[in-house]
């Protein structure tokens, strides 16, 4: 029982990080010793868009969540169905394809 203890990682989790953020666009740099991830969430119709989470990531790690991704859109799509995704034109659509409401 002990040995299983001293191999556990206690993880937590605050209630405002459980929340979540919702982001609706990822960019990826990278240097010779980290990636980074942006997270940004674009509005319709507006030009401008703030980052909302930075992840900085070892080249290793960056290997791992890419694996870890794999393995669970696969698992999603077994229970699920292909996830389709929609060829888009260069640049970054700022109306969602959809139009825009007026008032």
């Amino acid at each position: 029982m002990e040995e299983q203890n001293e191999n556990q990682l206690n993880i937590e989790l605050s209630e405002e990080i459980a929340e979540g953020i919702y982001s609706n666009l990822a960019i990826i740099t990278h240097s010779s010793s980290e990636f980074v991830l942006d997270f940004i969430r674009v509005m319709p119709g507006v030009p401008k868009a703030k980052v909302k989470s930075r992840i900085i990531l070892t080249p290793e790690h960056a290997k791992r969540l890419l694996t870890a991704l794999e393995d669970n859109l696969e698992k999603f799509e077994t229970n699920n169905g292909r996830i389709k995704i929609q060829q888009e034109p260069s640049g970054f659509p700022m109306n969602f394809g959809g139009t825009m409401g007026q008032a």
